[in-house]
C-alpha cells in the first residue's frame, strides 16, 4: 500500500546510488554498436565444472567466459582496443587483456549495477579469475575500497559528476584500468535466453542462461546444454568480420575448454 499523502506517480530524483550509471550511459552515446550472437554447446564446461566439484571448487559460467575471451582477445589486438575523438579519431591497442565485469549488487539498500576490472586475464588461470569474482560478489560495496571512486562520484552534483567521469574514462592511457579492454555481463541466473549490452568497450559479451535444448549432430537429433552468447562491437574500431572471428573463437574455446593452469596474477580496479 502507498503511504498516506504519497502519490506513487509523483516524480522523484534518481537514486543517488544509480548516478554513476547515468554518467556511464551519457558517455557511451558516441558508440556505434553492432550486435552478433551464437549458441554455445556447454557440454565441456559442464564436465569440467562437475570434475572440479569433487575437490571442492565451484566455477561460474562467467569465469569460464572471462578466461576464454581473454585468450582470444590476446590474439586479436585490433579488438582489444579503444577509440577516442571524432574529427581526428585515435585508436589505442593494449597488450594486456582486462575484463570489465558487471555486478548486480545492493548499495545502501538500492539495487544497482556496479563494475570492476579484472586485469591481465590472459595470464590468469580459472581459479584466480573465480577468486576475484567471489571477492566482489561477497564483499560489501558500501565499504569496499575498490568501490570508493564510485561512491565519491555518486555524491557529486550533475555538472561535476559528468566532468569527473569524463576525466577518468576518456584518456586512452587510463581506459584499460577503469573501463577494461572488454566487458562481460550475465543474466544467466534468470530465464533469459539472450540479450545485448554496450559495456563501454570495443567488445562486450552478454551471457544468457544455459538450458538443455534440441540439437542435430551428424544428422541425428539430440539434447545438449546450450547458452546464448551475444557480442556487441563498436563499429568505429573494428568491422564485422573481425568481430565474427572473435565470437567464433570464443565459442570454440568454450566448447573445447581446457584450463592450462596459467599463473594467477590477476589484479583489480573498479568503477
Amino acid at each position: 500500500m502507498t503511504a498516506p499523502g504519497k502519490d506513487p506517480a509523483t516524480p522523484r530524483p534518481v537514486a543517488r546510488q544509480r548516478r554513476h550509471t547515468l554518467s556511464f550511459l551519457e558517455e557511451i552515446r558516441s558508440f556505434s554498436p553492432v550486435f552478433l550472437d551464437t549458441a554455445v554447446d556447454m557440454t565441456s564446461i559442464r564436465e569440467h565444472r562437475a570434475a572440479a566439484r569433487a575437490p571442492g571448487r565451484r566455477y561460474s559460467t562467467t569465469a569460464y567466459v572471462l578466461h576464454t575471451a581473454a585468450r582470444v582477445l590476446a590474439r586479436h589486438p585490433e579488438a582489444n582496443a579503444a577509440i577516442r575523438g571524432r574529427a581526428r579519431p585515435r585508436i589505442a591497442r593494449y597488450e594486456g587483456v582486462h575484463g570489465k565485469l558487471a555486478l548486480d549488487r545492493f548499495l545502501d539498500g538500492q539495487r544497482v549495477v556496479l563494475s570492476t576490472v579484472l586485469r591481465d586475464l590472459e595470464r590468469t588461470g580459472l581459479t584466480g579469475i573465480q577468486d576475484r569474482i567471489d571477492h566482489f560478489r561477497r564483499g560489501d560495496p558500501g565499504t569496499m575500497a575498490e568501490f570508493a571512486p564510485t561512491r565519491a562520484l555518486q555524491r557529486l552534483p550533475w555538472p561535476l559528476r559528468t566532468l569527473a567521469f569524463r576525466a577518468g574514462t576518456r584518456p586512452l592511457g587510463r581506459r584499460p584500468a577503469v573501463m577494461g579492454t572488454f566487458a562481460v555481463t550475465s543474466l544467466g541466473h534468470r530465464p533469459v535466453d539472450g540479450f545485448y549490452s554496450v559495456g563501454g568497450t570495443t567488445i562486450t559479451l552478454g551471457l544468457g542462461s544455459t538450458a538443455d535444448r534440441p540439437v542435430v549432430r551428424d544428422g541425428r537429433l539430440g539434447v545438449a546444454p546450450l547458452m546464448r552468447l551475444s557480442l556487441t562491437f563498436d563499429h568505429r574500431v573494428i568491422d564485422g568480420a573481425e568481430a565474427a572471428d572473435v565470437l567464433a573463437e570464443i565459442k570454440e574455446g568454450l566448447e573445447s575448454f581446457k584450463d592450462v593452469g596459467d599463473e594467477d596474477v590477476c589484479t583489480t580496479s573498479s568503477s
